[in-house]
């Protein structure tokens, strides 16, 4: 205990000499530093010069510590811009998908307004709601109906081809029946051959050419019109064309984008003429009552008859 006693002794003296001595060089050379005068500045610069070189060592750590803070400070805004080129990025992805559709519908209006038509044909175009095809029926969906004049049976045509016709007519939408539902039944005729076929629906994209009067001279590429039989359609509206299925079976290769449905032109068709009266060709309904009855021969007049002949061959 004694030996610690004297060896605290000699420590804290020691330790309170040279802390005075640290004040006393700090002071002095804060009072050097402070001096202004030209030989007390040759004197600052000749110990920078000897001074500071030989501390190049000491200095490293700072200066690479002081490099990394600023090499993470770049970091962090290059990250940030780098965040914010993200942003805009994807905002520009979301322009440029609403330009293309804006183009895609754009190229699509401009290609029904390139279709020739008839020009006393009017039409009415709608954008196509809903889709409801499905393996038993092909149909889409519009939305114009009975407020735009829409009537059953009117044509309705994509940018290039005819697509179907209206069956089934709302207040404000209408039913299309694409031409490849099974219930479809349309006149057709097949050019330059000029044979005529129903073309019908079968729930594929294809659908079949029946009834064609001389298959032989119908060829795959064959050119398929509308025949405006019946009134139905308006004849020479663009069906598709003649393809070969894997039946064997000629088929229309549609002109119409039935992938791609969005907009639709539904076409006034003319009314048609309803024949009324029968004419002279069915012999009219006449009541009962007033059917004349026929006239029944007098049974008394070939007794008389003979009488009378008898009576001139006895005189």
């Amino acid at each position: 205990m004694a030996q610690d006693r004297r060896g605290e002794d000699y420590v804290t003296p020691i330790r309170r000499l040279l802390i005075g001595l640290l004040c006393l060089a700090l002071a002095l050379t804060f009072l050097v530093w402070r001096i202004d005068s030209p030989r007390v500045e040759r004197f600052r610069a000749a110990v920078i010069d000897k001074v500071v070189p030989s501390f190049d060592w000491a200095m490293a750590p700072v200066t690479g510590l002081a490099n990394l803070v600023a090499d993470f400070q770049s970091y962090a805004q290059l990250a940030e811009q780098n965040q914010e080129l993200r942003r805009e990025l994807q905002r520009m992805r979301a322009w440029r998908e609403a330009a293309l559709q804006l183009d895609q519908e754009n190229a699509k209006l401009r290609d029904l307004n390139n279709v020739r038509l008839d020009p006393e044909l009017t039409h009415v175009t709608g954008v196509v709601l809903a889709d409801s095809g499905g393996p038993f029926r092909q149909s889409v969906l519009l939305n114009v109906g009975a407020r735009d004049g829409i009537l059953d049976g009117w044509p309705a045509m994509d940018g290039i081809g005819l697509v179907g016709r209206i069956s089934g007519v709302g207040q404000t939408t209408a039913r299309v029946i694409l031409l490849t539902d099974a219930s479809s039944r349309i006149p057709v005729v097949i050019q330059p051959s000029g044979q005529r076929a129903v073309l019908t629906g079968d729930n594929t994209i294809n659908p079949a050419l029946d009834f064609i009067e001389d298959a032989d001279v119908v060829r795959p590429g064959d050119r398929v019109v509308t025949a405006g039989d019946g009134g139905l359609f308006p004849p020479d509206l663009l069906v598709g064309q003649v393809a070969l299925g894997t039946d064997r079976r000629l088929r229309a290769r549609l002109a119409a984008d039935y992938e791609r449905l969005e907009f639709l032109r539904v076409l006034r068709s003319p009314e048609t003429e309803q024949i009324t009266d029968p004419g002279a060709l069915i012999v009219p309904v006449v009541p009962e009552d007033t059917i004349p009855e026929p006239d029944v021969p007098d049974p008394t007049v070939p007794e008389a008859l003979m009488e009378e002949l008898a009576g001139g061959t006895n005189g």
